[in-house]
């Protein structure tokens, strides 16, 4: 019973922590900005992430037995976090956020000794990273904790959609005997939760960078314990875990890329932005939720029968693609697939005039 107690005190503590921070939040006007790309209306507090980071601290120092690993988590986290609280504040350049994210990446490295050194890809395929594993590691963590930040857009969804992912890491990790990583998960996947009672739609607080921001940096750093010593959690499977995140930061880096503007300009043609269109907010948090969970039970069907969670990984990238197609996500000009699709009904359209006017010319000898 041992990870109820995991994810029920933080969830408590955080519950607990966040109408307090909403109180010093409107003292101090710290506020989401509102523009043309937010779909908030009204002063909203913008530090959640506090309550957490707080929580997910304190109970890890209860819970948890502190080596050099967790060391460098923490600390990595720690830097991760006032980056975030400072720019919640003071609005920090891209530049500037991107330093803090390095440090903190560097932290990690170097107190916590953890790296990709090693990537372990399907059917048993293993790649030594060699002297480029310092630049790979950076890259996945700067990757992963930008990537659950771009989806911070709407009431609850970088919350929820982080703790799924915590979950799903925390029952796989089992599997692999991994209790470290099952009690971190469980953990913030507890505090999470408790910030997420008053960031559902209508949100009363927003968790902010300083919460996005260390989340994506824990969920990176967890991810690469798993690569770093698991015999099970292979290349495949924190990619399919954070499968909506990466597919999200992938699309805004290639839509960015092909107009021409800096990745830092933020615009309204997100995952969640294309789907809110259509669906509206609470519905999208819901189906973001859903895919979410699906790629994580298609990690675990790939556990128990590679070729199965291959199977279903296939129709569910396919359904992915169509989606990015028909919506526009990278380009109007970008439908490789619908492009196919339309050259084979073409084809086989003008195969069918002509076996047609084969057989009225038949028909008239």
């Amino acid at each position: 019973m041992n990870y109820l107690m995991y994810l029920l005190i933080p969830l408590i503590l955080s519950a607990l922590l966040t109408p307090i921070l909403k109180v010093v939040a409107t003292r101090l006007e710290i506020y989401a900005v509102e523009n043309e790309r937010t779909v908030h209306c009204g002063k909203i507090a913008r530090i959640g992430g506090v309550a957490i980071y707080v929580s997910f601290i304190i109970c890890m120092a209860v819970f948890m037995k502190t080596d050099m690993t967790i060391n460098g988590i923490l600390l990595g986290g720690t830097i991760m976090f006032l980056g975030g609280l400072i720019d919640d504040m003071v609005d920090l350049k891209p530049r500037n956020k991107l330093l803090f994210e390095i440090a903190a990446a560097i932290m990690l490295m170097v107190v916590g000794k953890v790296s990709l050194d090693v990537i372990r890809l399907p059917f048993g395929i293993q790649i030594d990273m060699g002297l480029i594993s310092v630049l790979v590691t950076l890259i996945w963590i700067i990757g992963i904790t930008n990537a659950v930040n771009l989806i911070d857009g709407l009431d609850g969804l970088a919350g929820g959609i982080s703790t799924i992912i915590l979950i799903i890491i925390a029952c796989l990790s089992v599997v692999d005997n991994r209790w470290d990583i099952h009690t971190m998960a469980l953990i913030l996947a507890g505090a999470t939760l408790g910030f997420l009672i008053y960031n559902w739609h209508p949100a009363s607080i927003f968790m902010g960078d300083c919460g996005a921001l260390f989340l994506g940096f824990i969920i990176s750093a967890i991810s690469l314990l798993g690569f770093k010593s698991s015999t099970i959690m292979t290349l495949a499977l924190p990619i399919l875990i954070l499968a909506v995140p990466i597919i999200d930061t992938l699309g805004a880096i290639l839509r960015r890329k092909l107009s021409g503007h800096k990745f830092s300009e933020a615009d309204k043609k997100h995952v969640h932005h294309l789907l809110m269109q259509r669906f509206g907010q609470r519905n999208t948090v819901i189906i973001l939720y859903i895919v979410t969970a699906l790629f994580g039970l298609t990690a675990y069907i790939y556990i128990v029968n590679k070729t199965a969670g291959f199977i279903v990984l296939f129709i569910i990238a396919f359904i992915v693609e169509v989606f990015i197609e028909t919506s526009g996500m990278i380009s109007k000009k970008f439908h490789p697939l619908i492009s196919i699709w339309n050259l084979c009904k073409k084809k086989i359209t003008q195969v069918k005039q002509k076996k047609c006017q084969k057989e009225k010319k038949e028909g008239i000898e």
